[in-house]
Protein backbone atom coordinates (compact mmCIF):
# COMPACT_ATOMS: atom_id res chain seq x y z
CA UNK A 1 0.00 0.00 0.00
CA UNK A 2 1.39 3.42 -1.02
CA UNK A 3 2.25 5.58 1.94
CA UNK A 4 0.13 8.74 2.19
CA UNK A 5 2.11 11.97 1.88
CA UNK A 6 2.22 14.11 5.03
CA UNK A 7 0.16 17.28 5.24
CA UNK A 8 2.12 20.22 3.83
CA UNK A 9 4.39 18.06 1.68
CA UNK A 10 2.40 18.84 -1.45
CA UNK A 11 0.98 16.44 -3.97
CA UNK A 12 2.41 14.14 -6.61
CA UNK A 13 0.43 12.66 -9.50
CA UNK A 14 0.87 11.38 -13.03
CA UNK A 15 -0.41 13.62 -15.82
CA UNK A 16 -1.47 11.30 -18.64
CA UNK A 17 -1.81 14.11 -21.17
CA UNK A 18 1.64 15.56 -20.54
CA UNK A 19 3.22 12.20 -19.77
CA UNK A 20 5.00 13.69 -16.77
CA UNK A 21 4.88 13.49 -13.00
CA UNK A 22 3.46 16.68 -11.48
CA UNK A 23 4.45 17.90 -7.99
CA UNK A 24 2.18 20.53 -6.44
CA UNK A 25 2.49 22.69 -3.34
CA UNK A 26 -0.31 24.67 -1.71
CA UNK A 27 1.18 27.89 -0.30
CA UNK A 28 -1.94 29.44 1.16
CA UNK A 29 -3.97 32.28 -0.24
CA UNK A 30 -3.17 35.61 -1.90
CA UNK A 31 -4.71 38.94 -0.72
CA UNK A 32 -7.75 38.38 -2.96
CA UNK A 33 -8.44 34.99 -1.36
CA UNK A 34 -7.25 32.94 -4.34
CA UNK A 35 -5.38 29.75 -3.48
CA UNK A 36 -1.64 29.92 -4.26
CA UNK A 37 -0.45 26.71 -5.93
CA UNK A 38 2.96 26.10 -7.45
CA UNK A 39 3.85 23.11 -9.59
CA UNK A 40 6.97 21.30 -10.62
CA UNK A 41 7.18 18.54 -13.19
CA UNK A 42 9.58 15.81 -14.18
CA UNK A 43 9.88 12.67 -16.22
CA UNK A 44 10.35 10.64 -13.06
CA UNK A 45 8.93 10.76 -9.56
CA UNK A 46 12.36 11.66 -8.18
CA UNK A 47 12.76 14.61 -10.54
CA UNK A 48 9.30 15.90 -9.71
CA UNK A 49 9.90 15.45 -5.96
CA UNK A 50 13.17 17.38 -6.20
CA UNK A 51 11.38 20.21 -7.93
CA UNK A 52 8.79 20.13 -5.16
CA UNK A 53 11.48 20.21 -2.45
CA UNK A 54 13.02 23.25 -4.09
CA UNK A 55 9.66 25.02 -4.09
CA UNK A 56 9.05 24.16 -0.42
CA UNK A 57 12.59 25.18 0.55
CA UNK A 58 12.10 28.58 -1.05
CA UNK A 59 8.81 28.94 0.76
CA UNK A 60 10.36 28.06 4.13
CA UNK A 61 13.13 30.61 3.46
CA UNK A 62 10.46 33.25 3.15
CA UNK A 63 10.77 33.61 -0.61
CA UNK A 64 7.93 33.78 -3.04
CA UNK A 65 8.30 31.13 -5.69
CA UNK A 66 9.49 32.63 -8.95
CA UNK A 67 8.09 31.29 -12.20
CA UNK A 68 10.43 28.59 -13.42
CA UNK A 69 10.48 30.22 -16.86
CA UNK A 70 11.56 33.66 -15.59
CA UNK A 71 14.65 34.53 -17.63
CA UNK A 72 17.46 37.06 -17.52
CA UNK A 73 15.73 38.89 -20.38
CA UNK A 74 12.56 39.13 -18.28
CA UNK A 75 14.55 40.61 -15.39
CA UNK A 76 16.35 43.13 -17.60
CA UNK A 77 13.18 44.22 -19.41
CA UNK A 78 11.39 44.59 -16.08
CA UNK A 79 14.20 46.81 -14.78
CA UNK A 80 14.19 48.91 -17.95
CA UNK A 81 10.43 49.36 -17.72
CA UNK A 82 10.09 50.10 -14.00
CA UNK A 83 13.51 50.38 -12.36
CA UNK A 84 14.61 53.57 -14.10
CA UNK A 85 11.61 55.71 -13.20
CA UNK A 86 12.60 59.31 -12.54
CA UNK A 87 15.96 59.00 -14.28
CA UNK A 88 17.14 61.35 -16.99
CA UNK A 89 15.99 60.41 -20.49
CA UNK A 90 19.60 60.14 -21.64
CA UNK A 91 20.33 57.64 -18.86
CA UNK A 92 17.29 55.55 -19.77
CA UNK A 93 18.25 55.53 -23.44
CA UNK A 94 21.85 54.59 -22.69
CA UNK A 95 20.86 51.73 -20.36
CA UNK A 96 18.34 50.46 -22.89
CA UNK A 97 20.89 50.41 -25.71
CA UNK A 98 23.54 48.66 -23.59
CA UNK A 99 21.07 46.07 -22.28
CA UNK A 100 19.56 45.21 -25.64
CA UNK A 101 22.85 45.16 -27.52
CA UNK A 102 25.05 43.36 -25.00
CA UNK A 103 23.15 41.79 -22.10
CA UNK A 104 20.00 40.26 -23.57
CA UNK A 105 21.54 38.72 -26.72
CA UNK A 106 24.21 36.90 -24.70
CA UNK A 107 22.39 35.96 -21.48
CA UNK A 108 18.72 36.73 -22.05
CA UNK A 109 17.57 33.16 -22.71
CA UNK A 110 19.12 31.86 -19.47
CA UNK A 111 16.65 31.15 -16.68
CA UNK A 112 17.43 33.64 -13.95
CA UNK A 113 17.51 31.06 -11.16
CA UNK A 114 20.03 29.02 -13.21
CA UNK A 115 22.34 31.97 -13.95
CA UNK A 116 25.74 31.26 -12.40
CA UNK A 117 28.78 33.35 -11.61
CA UNK A 118 30.65 31.31 -14.25
CA UNK A 119 28.10 32.39 -16.87
CA UNK A 120 28.70 36.03 -15.97
CA UNK A 121 32.49 35.64 -15.90
CA UNK A 122 32.53 34.03 -19.35
CA UNK A 123 30.22 36.73 -20.72
CA UNK A 124 32.39 39.56 -19.39
CA UNK A 125 35.58 37.89 -20.60
CA UNK A 126 34.15 37.60 -24.12
CA UNK A 127 32.98 41.22 -24.10
CA UNK A 128 36.39 42.40 -22.83
CA UNK A 129 37.88 41.45 -26.20
CA UNK A 130 35.95 44.19 -27.98
CA UNK A 131 34.65 46.68 -25.40
CA UNK A 132 36.39 49.32 -23.30
CA UNK A 133 36.66 48.92 -19.55
CA UNK A 134 34.15 51.70 -19.01
CA UNK A 135 31.59 50.01 -21.27
CA UNK A 136 32.19 46.70 -19.47
CA UNK A 137 31.46 48.42 -16.18
CA UNK A 138 28.27 49.86 -17.65
CA UNK A 139 26.87 46.56 -18.96
CA UNK A 140 27.85 44.80 -15.71
CA UNK A 141 25.95 47.51 -13.83
CA UNK A 142 22.86 47.03 -16.02
CA UNK A 143 22.79 43.29 -15.37
CA UNK A 144 23.62 43.71 -11.68
CA UNK A 145 20.83 46.21 -11.11
CA UNK A 146 18.36 44.04 -13.04
CA UNK A 147 19.12 40.96 -10.96
CA UNK A 148 19.16 42.99 -7.75
CA UNK A 149 15.65 44.25 -8.54
CA UNK A 150 14.49 40.71 -9.33
CA UNK A 151 16.00 39.48 -6.07
CA UNK A 152 14.12 42.15 -4.11
CA UNK A 153 10.94 40.80 -5.68
CA UNK A 154 11.78 37.19 -4.79
CA UNK A 155 12.43 36.07 -8.35
CA UNK A 156 15.83 34.67 -7.40
CA UNK A 157 17.60 33.85 -4.14
CA UNK A 158 20.84 35.71 -4.60
CA UNK A 159 22.60 38.03 -7.01
CA UNK A 160 25.56 36.19 -8.51
CA UNK A 161 26.41 39.18 -10.74
CA UNK A 162 27.49 41.16 -7.70
CA UNK A 163 30.09 38.51 -6.96
CA UNK A 164 31.79 38.91 -10.35
CA UNK A 165 34.58 41.39 -11.03
CA UNK A 166 34.81 43.44 -14.20
CA UNK A 167 37.90 42.52 -16.25
CA UNK A 168 40.19 44.97 -18.00
CA UNK A 169 38.77 45.87 -21.40
CA UNK A 170 40.18 47.52 -24.48
CA UNK A 171 41.63 51.00 -24.39
CA UNK A 172 38.89 53.57 -24.91
CA UNK A 173 39.25 56.71 -26.98
CA UNK A 174 41.56 58.94 -24.92
CA UNK A 175 40.56 62.54 -24.41
CA UNK A 176 42.83 65.12 -25.97
CA UNK A 177 43.69 68.76 -25.43
CA UNK A 178 44.44 71.42 -28.00
CA UNK A 179 47.86 72.99 -28.08
CA UNK A 180 48.00 76.79 -28.19
CA UNK A 181 48.56 76.74 -31.96
CA UNK A 182 45.66 74.34 -32.47
CA UNK A 183 43.43 76.44 -30.19
CA UNK A 184 44.18 79.55 -32.25
CA UNK A 185 43.35 77.61 -35.43
CA UNK A 186 40.05 76.43 -33.95
CA UNK A 187 39.05 79.95 -32.88
CA UNK A 188 39.91 81.31 -36.31
CA UNK A 189 37.99 78.57 -38.15
CA UNK A 190 34.93 79.09 -35.93
CA UNK A 191 34.59 82.78 -36.82
CA UNK A 192 31.43 83.45 -38.77
CA UNK A 193 29.82 80.12 -37.81
CA UNK A 194 26.84 79.57 -35.51
CA UNK A 195 29.21 77.91 -33.02
CA UNK A 196 31.67 80.77 -32.73
CA UNK A 197 30.44 82.14 -29.40
CA UNK A 198 29.93 78.65 -27.97
CA UNK A 199 33.47 77.54 -28.84
CA UNK A 200 35.08 80.74 -27.51
CA UNK A 201 33.22 80.59 -24.19
CA UNK A 202 33.83 76.83 -23.76
CA UNK A 203 37.56 77.14 -24.50
CA UNK A 204 38.21 80.29 -22.48
CA UNK A 205 36.12 79.47 -19.38
CA UNK A 206 36.30 75.66 -19.17
CA UNK A 207 32.54 75.31 -18.66
CA UNK A 208 31.06 71.88 -19.36
CA UNK A 209 29.01 71.42 -22.51
CA UNK A 210 25.91 70.54 -20.47
CA UNK A 211 26.41 73.75 -18.46
CA UNK A 212 26.67 75.94 -21.56
CA UNK A 213 23.60 74.37 -23.15
CA UNK A 214 21.62 75.32 -20.04
CA UNK A 215 23.14 78.83 -19.67
CA UNK A 216 20.49 81.58 -19.70
CA UNK A 217 20.87 85.30 -20.33
CA UNK A 218 19.79 86.16 -16.80
CA UNK A 219 22.97 84.39 -15.63
CA UNK A 220 25.20 86.42 -17.97
CA UNK A 221 26.50 89.79 -16.77
CA UNK A 222 28.33 91.34 -19.72
CA UNK A 223 28.57 94.75 -18.03
CA UNK A 224 29.57 93.28 -14.71
CA UNK A 225 28.07 94.63 -11.52
CA UNK A 226 29.83 97.97 -10.85
CA UNK A 227 27.50 98.78 -7.94
CA UNK A 228 28.34 95.58 -6.07
CA UNK A 229 30.70 95.62 -3.10
CA UNK A 230 33.31 94.91 -4.26
CA UNK A 231 32.51 95.77 -7.93
CA UNK A 232 32.27 92.69 -10.16
CA UNK A 233 33.83 92.23 -13.59
CA UNK A 234 31.78 90.80 -16.48
CA UNK A 235 30.98 87.22 -15.52
CA UNK A 236 28.66 84.24 -15.96
CA UNK A 237 26.92 82.31 -13.21
CA UNK A 238 27.37 78.61 -13.92
CA UNK A 239 24.54 77.47 -11.69
CA UNK A 240 22.58 75.18 -13.98
CA UNK A 241 23.05 72.25 -16.36
CA UNK A 242 20.87 70.12 -18.60
CA UNK A 243 20.81 67.39 -15.98
CA UNK A 244 17.46 66.35 -14.53
CA UNK A 245 16.21 69.11 -12.25
CA UNK A 246 18.74 71.55 -13.70
CA UNK A 247 21.38 70.91 -11.03
CA UNK A 248 25.08 71.07 -11.79
CA UNK A 249 27.12 67.87 -11.69
CA UNK A 250 28.35 68.46 -8.12
CA UNK A 251 27.87 71.10 -5.45
CA UNK A 252 31.25 72.66 -6.25
CA UNK A 253 30.32 72.84 -9.93
CA UNK A 254 28.00 75.71 -9.01
CA UNK A 255 30.37 78.61 -9.54
CA UNK A 256 30.66 82.14 -10.92
CA UNK A 257 33.39 82.84 -13.48
CA UNK A 258 34.81 86.15 -14.68
CA UNK A 259 34.73 86.43 -18.46
CA UNK A 260 37.82 87.06 -20.57
CA UNK A 261 37.41 90.11 -22.84
CA UNK A 262 37.14 87.91 -25.92
CA UNK A 263 34.17 86.08 -24.37
CA UNK A 264 32.45 89.39 -23.61
CA UNK A 265 32.81 90.42 -27.26
CA UNK A 266 31.41 87.21 -28.73
CA UNK A 267 28.53 87.10 -26.25
CA UNK A 268 27.47 90.63 -27.27
CA UNK A 269 27.53 89.39 -30.87
CA UNK A 270 25.55 86.30 -29.86
CA UNK A 271 22.94 88.50 -28.18
CA UNK A 272 22.52 90.56 -31.35
CA UNK A 273 22.48 87.54 -33.67
CA UNK A 274 19.86 85.85 -31.53
CA UNK A 275 17.70 88.96 -31.80
CA UNK A 276 17.77 88.66 -35.60
CA UNK A 277 16.97 84.94 -35.32
CA UNK A 278 13.98 85.81 -33.16
CA UNK A 279 12.68 88.24 -35.76
CA UNK A 280 13.23 85.76 -38.61
CA UNK A 281 11.48 82.94 -36.76
CA UNK A 282 8.41 85.02 -35.91
CA UNK A 283 5.66 82.87 -34.40
CA UNK A 284 7.89 79.79 -34.55
CA UNK A 285 10.24 81.21 -31.93
CA UNK A 286 10.18 79.43 -28.54
CA UNK A 287 11.48 81.66 -25.78
CA UNK A 288 13.55 79.79 -23.20
CA UNK A 289 16.01 82.57 -22.39
CA UNK A 290 18.91 80.40 -23.51
CA UNK A 291 22.22 81.90 -24.58
CA UNK A 292 22.87 79.04 -27.02
CA UNK A 293 19.79 77.75 -28.83
CA UNK A 294 18.53 76.61 -32.20
CA UNK A 295 17.40 79.04 -34.88
CA UNK A 296 13.91 79.01 -33.33
CA UNK A 297 15.00 79.26 -29.68
CA UNK A 298 14.79 75.57 -28.78
CA UNK A 299 17.36 73.94 -26.46
CA UNK A 300 20.29 72.21 -28.12
CA UNK A 301 21.04 68.57 -27.42
CA UNK A 302 24.47 66.95 -27.36
CA UNK A 303 24.12 65.68 -30.93
CA UNK A 304 23.25 69.16 -32.25
CA UNK A 305 26.31 70.65 -30.58
CA UNK A 306 28.72 67.90 -31.67
CA UNK A 307 27.57 68.10 -35.30
CA UNK A 308 27.79 71.90 -35.44
CA UNK A 309 31.14 71.85 -33.61
CA UNK A 310 32.71 69.52 -36.15
CA UNK A 311 31.22 71.52 -38.99
CA UNK A 312 32.81 74.68 -37.58
CA UNK A 313 36.20 72.96 -37.33
CA UNK A 314 36.27 71.48 -40.82
CA UNK A 315 38.55 74.25 -42.15
CA UNK A 316 40.79 74.53 -39.08
CA UNK A 317 44.43 74.18 -40.06
CA UNK A 318 46.07 71.03 -38.70
CA UNK A 319 42.81 69.76 -37.17
CA UNK A 320 40.83 66.67 -38.18
CA UNK A 321 37.35 67.73 -37.06
CA UNK A 322 36.07 64.15 -36.79
CA UNK A 323 38.64 63.40 -34.09
CA UNK A 324 37.48 66.12 -31.70
CA UNK A 325 34.45 66.62 -29.46
CA UNK A 326 33.13 69.74 -27.69
CA UNK A 327 34.07 68.42 -24.23
CA UNK A 328 37.74 68.52 -25.23
CA UNK A 329 37.58 72.30 -25.21
CA UNK A 330 37.33 71.94 -21.43
CA UNK A 331 40.37 69.65 -21.40
CA UNK A 332 42.20 72.23 -23.47
CA UNK A 333 41.29 74.99 -20.99
CA UNK A 334 42.85 72.99 -18.16
CA UNK A 335 45.99 72.19 -20.14
CA UNK A 336 46.53 75.77 -21.33
CA UNK A 337 46.24 77.12 -17.79
CA UNK A 338 48.54 74.40 -16.47
CA UNK A 339 51.13 75.24 -19.13
CA UNK A 340 51.06 78.85 -17.91
CA UNK A 341 51.83 77.77 -14.36
CA UNK A 342 48.39 78.24 -12.76
CA UNK A 343 48.23 76.15 -9.54
CA UNK A 344 46.25 72.92 -9.81
CA UNK A 345 44.02 73.92 -6.89
CA UNK A 346 42.96 77.08 -8.71
CA UNK A 347 42.28 75.19 -11.94
CA UNK A 348 40.09 72.74 -9.98
CA UNK A 349 38.04 75.66 -8.64
CA UNK A 350 37.64 77.10 -12.13
CA UNK A 351 36.34 73.86 -13.66
CA UNK A 352 34.17 73.00 -10.64
CA UNK A 353 35.94 69.87 -9.44
CA UNK A 354 35.56 68.81 -5.81
CA UNK A 355 39.31 68.13 -5.59
CA UNK A 356 42.49 68.14 -7.64
CA UNK A 357 42.63 64.39 -8.38
CA UNK A 358 40.25 64.40 -11.35
CA UNK A 359 41.74 67.64 -12.68
CA UNK A 360 45.22 66.14 -12.69
CA UNK A 361 44.44 62.59 -13.81
CA UNK A 362 41.76 63.26 -16.43
CA UNK A 363 41.98 66.86 -17.56
CA UNK A 364 45.61 67.98 -17.33
CA UNK A 365 47.54 66.57 -20.37
CA UNK A 366 32.62 78.78 -4.11
CA UNK A 367 30.07 81.09 -5.96
CA UNK A 368 31.38 84.42 -4.59
CA UNK A 369 33.73 86.10 -5.04
CA UNK A 370 33.99 85.85 -8.81
CA UNK A 371 36.95 83.64 -9.73
CA UNK A 372 39.06 85.87 -11.95
CA UNK A 373 42.22 83.84 -12.50
CA UNK A 374 41.01 82.11 -15.66
CA UNK A 375 39.86 85.35 -17.29
CA UNK A 376 43.13 87.14 -16.54
CA UNK A 377 45.32 84.35 -17.86
CA UNK A 378 43.14 83.78 -20.94
CA UNK A 379 43.30 87.49 -21.76
CA UNK A 380 47.07 87.08 -21.81
CA UNK A 381 46.95 83.96 -23.98
CA UNK A 382 44.30 85.09 -26.46
CA UNK A 383 44.55 88.79 -27.21
CA UNK A 384 41.28 90.71 -27.43
CA UNK A 385 39.75 90.56 -30.89
CA UNK A 386 39.16 93.58 -33.17
CA UNK A 387 37.21 96.40 -31.60
CA UNK A 388 33.52 96.35 -32.36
Amino acid sequence: MTKRRSRGDGGLHWDEKRQRWIATANLGFDPSGKRIVRRGSGRTKTEAKNKLKEVLRDYEDGLAIAPTGYTVADAVNDWLAYGLAGRDLGTVENCTILSRNHVIPALGARKLRDLSAEDVDRWLAAKAKTLSTRTLQAIHSCLNRSVKRAMARDKVKRNVVELCSVPQGQMGRPSKALTFAQAEAVLKAAEGTSMHAYIVVALLTGARTEELRALTWDHVFLKGQPDADPPQLPHIAVWRSVRRGGDTKTRKSRRTLALPARCVDVLWEQFEDQGWDRLAAGDKWEEHGLVFSSAVGKPLDATNVRRAFRQALKDAEGINADEWTPRELRHSFVSLLSDRGVPLEEISRLVGHSGTAVTEEVYRKQIRPVIQTGAVVMDGIFKRGPER
